[in-house]
């Protein structure tokens, strides 16, 4: 999750809000990829969490990676991330490891830059005793097991979780996901990619499912962490099915997002909870604890990352359905939607393969694909025929653009996808096999077979 927003003035009028959206509108030349990735740290000696303080910790490894150029981000006395070059170093509330990385031209700076990053991370982790892990929930740990990092707006997002859906609190310290962010150059294109985004995520789910097992044990679920998602909190997850409707834009989003609960407001450098209250009660200088004060653009801009539907709007677009997984997948996931969205003419066909599911078909195919991945159907369809076809559209994207590391283009970070689609198998049935077969129902030796090193 994110560090605290900055930047922002007063909030005028209601027109500021709307314009916040406006000012991501870039060129298609000037569009980039941000790709997001979490990971879960572990103690060598026993595959207990990594804690926040102590030898081997949280704390060693970002005091550590500022050896690579990295600088200190702090709450209080805590160091809670890291900044550098446009790249971000955040901790989610259980100690997940986050890379938000810098906006970058094309696939293969990406690639480059999870390398580059989990290479720092292995140099540091190899020295203090942790390993990490690249799966979609923790593999093992209980709730009351899980560390919980010194975020003020954890510890306001952790109470507010009990009083709504069931597994808010799982959702925070018990998973993980690669996610991508994406530019767009209009309100029609952010509508056009926005519609298309949330549509195709259950088959991007399908595809990365990669979270099997809780507490030591299969759950049911090739994602688990998409199950997590359907019972977090209603008020801010889902489909969104005002996205679909006819005027959907900047005006449906700024009114939806006004009427998402707030957690907090960040001041002086403390998180000030506001939960319950509303942004709109903010803009009319009711908000509480802040009664007669009105909100700035850097309080919409936190606002709008606690805001968690299947994809969602700030300056550029979130595609948030994928569980975490290991390097391939984390440079899979931007390939997949780069060569769908940043192509117009395999994005038009995409959506012509979506735009007749209904609503209660779209939100059947999201629980369906955490229990069923790729078998799940839509249409009369499986999501694994839905997922050959979008991959392949995906792939025509990517060579469109031509966009090459020397004689290769970017269509090479789709291969582990099409292996997928074709074997029928996700990441989490391998998983299943080998803990039913050669590991002989034990989950310890996932902390050799899905660590990143």
């Amino acid at each position: 999750m994110s560090i605290p927003q900055s930047g922002g003035g007063l909030i005028e009028s209601y027109d500021d809000l709307l314009g916040f959206f406006a000012k991501g509108e870039k060129p298609k030349a000037d569009w980039r990829i941000g790709t997001e990735h979490e990971k879960f740290g572990f103690l060598l000696d026993g595959n207990k969490p990594l804690p926040y303080e102590g030898p081997a910790s949280v704390r060693a490894m970002l005091e550590g990676m500022q050896r690579f150029g990295w600088q200190g981000v702090f709450e209080g006395e805590h160091i809670i991330g890291l900044t550098n070059d446009g790249a971000s170093v955040s901790l989610e509330p259980g100690g997940q490891f986050e890379l938000s990385g810098a906006p970058l031209e094309n696939l293969h700076q990406t690639c480059d830059e999870v390398h580059t990053h989990l290479a720092q991370v292995k140099e540091v982790a190899e020295e203090i005793g942790a390993g990490f892990l690249g799966l979609g929930s923790s593999p093992k740990w209980s709730l009351a097991e899980t560390p919980i990092m010194p975020k003020g707006r954890y510890k306001i997002m952790r109470e507010y979780m009990a009083k709504k859906g069931s597994l808010g609190r799982d959702m925070m310290f018990r998973t993980a996901t690669i996610q991508v962010n994406l530019d767009f150059s209009s309100e029609a294109d952010m509508v056009k990619k926005m519609r298309l985004g949330v549509a195709l995520q259950p088959i991007a789910t399908a595809l990365f499912a990669n979270s099997p097992f809780l507490n030591g044990k299969p759950t049911g679920y090739v994602s688990y962490r998409a199950r997590v998602w359907t019972d977090t909190d209603p008020d801010r997850t889902g489909m969104l099915p005002f996205v679909f409707e006819e005027g959907f834009g900047y005006e449906a989003w700024t009114e939806y997002a006004l009427d998402v609960p707030m957690y907090f407001v960040y001041r002086d450098g403390k998180y000030i909870d506001v939960t319950g209250l509303s942004f709109r009660d903010f803009m009319k200088g009711e908000l509480g604890p802040l009664k007669g004060e009105k909100p700035t653009l850097s309080d919409w801009a936190d606002h709008l990352t606690t805001i968690f539907p299947e994809a969602r709007v700030k300056q550029f677009i979130e595609m948030r359905g994928a569980d975490g997984g290991p390097w391939d997948k984390i440079c899979g996931l931007p390939a997949f939607w780069v060569g769908l969205l940043y192509h117009e003419p395999s994005m038009d066909a995409a959506w012509e393969l979506a735009k007749n599911w209904s609503l209660e078909e779209r939100e059947a195919l999201r629980r369906e694909v955490a229990t069923q991945g790729l078998a799940a159907k839509i249409g009369g369809r499986s999501a694994q025929e839905i997922a050959r076809e979008i991959v392949d559209l995906s792939w025509q994207g990517l060579v469109a653009r031509d966009r090459k590391d020397k004689s290769t283009d970017e269509t090479g970070y789709l291969l582990p996808l099409r292996a997928i689609v074709e074997s029928g198998k996700t990441p989490a049935d391998t998983l299943l096999d080998r803990f039913a077969n050669e590991w002989g129902g034990s989950i310890e030796p996932i902390f050799q077979e899905r660590a990143f090193f």
